[in-house]
């Protein structure tokens, strides 16, 4: 540490594979929410959301979807409004979650911002968001786009989630549902079963050690500084 002059010995730690893996496994199901971005009757992001819970279910997760009818703007209504209440409830019961957009104006929509804008940082001492997976998506209504998934991961990574390598756009997403409002196989099929398996292996990797793996200097030091503060204080 000679060579570290700028570093507090005390809240400095070496990372080791003991320290990862030091977590007994949880024995429940993973619980995952899913959350989608349009108010539609019939909304195919909700349909993509819809087939992706029946995912996490025959893999052996439990899901739970969020619908947004109600929800008002952000900051137009007191956080105790009943459907802001609901969310922040569900985001923070859950382990994982899913975002799941469609693109308006080459960006995700308004709907879908506003549900993560009323998911707060910090519910005083509770992150409710920080380690938790994430699985984003989106479908459009003409040809192939990322660029709301890729504004979906920039959230992920402000809200401190862990988001998954691999995601899903789905294309002219009317042409992927038959009548009964199921998906119709094919490729874009296969790369969300391919997505949802992918977030329940993440999820049983990181669910038990998100605090260890979120766990910071920068943090410990501050919160050293804080009590060392009011420890001088009491002894004036």
């Amino acid at each position: 540490m000679n060579d570290l002059p700028n570093l507090d010995n005390d809240c400095f730690q070496r990372p080791t594979t003991d320290s990862v893996f030091r977590a007994q496994p949880s024995t429940h199901k993973p619980r995952i929410l899913l959350l989608y971005g349009s108010l539609r009757q019939r909304s195919f992001s909700r349909l993509v959301v819809q087939e992706a819970a029946r995912l996490l279910e025959a893999m052996g997760a439990e899901a739970k979807i969020f619908h947004a009818d109600g929800l008002p703007l952000p900051d137009s209504e007191d956080a105790s409004h009943p459907k802001v209440q609901e969310l922040r409830d569900m985001v923070t019961w859950c382990e994982g979650t899913v975002w799941c957009s469609p693109e308006r104006h080459g960006a995700m929509t308004g709907i879908m911002k506003a549900q993560i804008d009323w998911i707060p940082l910090s519910l005083g001492a509770v992150r409710p968001t920080q380690g938790k997976t994430l699985a984003v998506m989106q479908v459009s209504g003409g040809s192939q786009s990322f660029n709301a998934v890729n504004q979906l991961r920039v959230l992920g990574r402000w809200m401190r989630m862990v988001t998954i390598p691999n995601q899903s756009s789905v294309p002219k997403a009317f042409l992927e549902f038959d009548d009964n409002d199921r998906m119709k196989p094919s490729g874009f099929y296969y790369r969300i079963v391919d997505v949802i398996e992918e977030l329940v292996k993440f999820t049983y990797l990181t669910r038990d050690r998100s605090d260890y793996l979120t766990d910071r200097y920068s943090e410990r030091k501050e919160s050293a500084e804080e009590l060392m503060a009011r420890v001088n204080q009491r002894s004036m």
